[in-house]
């Protein structure tokens, strides 16, 4: 099957696209993190929803339904603005990211199982850990091989069972236990909302805050799969935003109500939370934790499914226009790029020896690291993004587009602008350690396996479109391919 012909089929209805993006950006195992900041939470989600999260969502809806824009991503987007080498960096950036997060993914998967099952090695031995990453991972990039439309069944299965019952349960929970007399250890008065900013830990869980509302412009890649791209994509972000800040706000209190900061696990949180809120109403009801911890691991794992494919495609365009080994770009009858998820599998499993091993057993030190590392490397790409974003509305503002986020330029500006500041605070306070790492040598141990990774990674993507671009060449003045002809192979 050609890939014009799997274009072709518009086949992601509203919910479907809507459940493919939920599944990339919200996840009730993120809960724990947002709980450890006490009621401040609120202060950081609502800051980091509304001058964070709210303009990438309405930056990339207004960059995906430029007239021939809707192919190839943010490689289409900031290419078509700063140039294909900056748009070829954006999307390796936001694609290589993943090949990380994959791994904190999964740590999560890992401890619900552990749980269930009751078998502890699976939270805390690392080789009992790497493997159980591989085995996971691999086979869901070999379901991926069937296309999107299996992907948009797992997604929205995995958005129900996983992200809508569990949070459900939980939010009726935490009112039954309030209605009932049920007491929140977490302060819940205004003093407490503001962060104290003269703490420089008050800085650091912010990134935990950014990396949670991170990936709503991923799935920007399958809009060209949508029905009605130009109504339903802006409709299906900007949902998503108000979704998003409800859900994980609740959520948040809901856990740091009763579980104690000191004692709260960060992959174990959620778990925590709903044995704390069960215990107010009695004794035996553990296997109803056990149950919802089956659920929640069914979300990640739909999660995952979501990343695999995601931003693969705008790798794949950016392959099909001669930046990656032709190899590397050709699909299968689903119109799969079957090679390159092989290759990113290959990736995930290096980087998961690092994080596993690197940290020498140490499960917070590898968390962190593959948290952080995560976010770093995510941010370049929204700092490419923004800048993408800003040039145009400076100096392309009359590009024909089907959304706009307002008549007025310096409104756009201040967008854009919120978007690209809040970034560069978020990369910058990455690389400071965060408070529960403690021991002899694990704060050295972080930022070296950190900056050395970052590094590294940087000059891939440049390396890369230096040598493909020699072999394969642009026209003389052209500073992107011609995009129609990804349609025609």
């Amino acid at each position: 099957m050609s890939n014009k012909n799997t274009n072709s089929k518009k086949h992601l209805t509203l919910f479907g696209f809507f459940a493919i993006t939920a599944t990339m950006v919200m996840t009730v195992y993120e809960y724990p993190t947002f709980a450890s900041s006490g009621f401040s939470l609120v202060f950081y989600l609502i800051v980091g929803g509304l001058f964070w999260f709210l303009p990438v969502a309405l930056c990339a809806a207004e960059m995906a339904t430029v007239k021939g824009w809707d192919t190839g991503g943010v490689y289409s987007w900031s290419g078509n603005i700063l140039g294909e080498k900056w748009g070829f960096a954006n999307i390796f950036f936001q694609w290589f990211q993943i090949t990380v997060g994959f791994v904190t993914m999964i740590y999560f998967i890992l401890s619900a199982l552990s749980y269930v099952f009751s078998w502890e090695p699976l939270n805390s031995n690392p080789v009992v850990r790497f493997f159980g990453v591989l085995i996971i991972f691999w086979a869901l990039t070999f379901s991926q091989f069937k296309g999107t439309k299996l992907t948009a069944k797992i997604s929205k299965l995995g958005f129900i069972i996983g992200i809508l019952i569990p949070a459900v349960i939980l939010f009726g929970l935490t009112i039954a236990f309030f209605l009932t007399g049920g007491k929140s250890i977490m302060s819940l008065d205004f003093k407490a909302l503001i962060p104290d900013f003269t703490k420089i830990n008050t800085l650091v869980v912010f990134v935990s805050f950014i990396l949670a509302y991170a990936g709503i412009e991923a799935s920007a890649t399958h809009a060209n799969e949508m029905t009605n791209v130009k109504r339903d994509y802006p409709l299906a972000i900007l949902g998503l935003v108000v979704l998003a800040i409800i859900l994980n706000t609740i959520g948040g209190i809901s856990i740091g109500a009763v579980v104690p900061a000191d004692k709260l696990g960060l992959s174990t949180g959620v778990l925590q939370g709903f044995s704390g809120l069960l215990a107010h109403f009695g004794k035996g009801l553990d296997w109803i934790v056990r149950v919802i911890a089956v659920l929640i691991a069914g979300g990640v794992i739909a999660e995952v499914s979501a990343w695999v494919v995601g931003p693969s495609w705008g790798m794949q365009v950016a392959g099909k226009m001669g930046l990656m080994p032709k190899s590397l770009s050709e699909t299968n009858k689903e119109g799969v790029p079957t090679k390159f998820l092989l290759l990113q599998g290959v990736i995930v499993t290096v980087w998961t020896a690092i994080l596993t091993f690197g940290g020498g057993g140490n499960n917070n030190l590898s968390f962190f690291t593959a948290i952080s590392l995560t976010v770093v490397l995510y941010i370049i790409a929204y700092v490419i993004f923004f800048i993408a974003y800003i040039v145009m509305v400076l100096k392309h503002d009359d590009l024909p587009r089907a959304f706009q986020i307002s008549k007025s330029k310096v409104i756009r500006l201040i967008v854009g602008f919120s978007g690209l500041i809040l970034s560069l605070i978020a990369f910058g306070i990455s690389f400071i350690p965060p408070s529960q790492l403690s021991g002899p040598g694990v704060s050295t141990t972080y930022l070296t396996i950190l900056s050395v990774s970052f590094i590294v990674v940087l000059f891939i993507p440049f390396i890369i479109y230096h040598f493909m671009r020699k072999k394969n060449p642009l026209p003389a003045g052209q500073k992107m391919p011609d995009m129609s002809e990804y349609d025609k192979e």
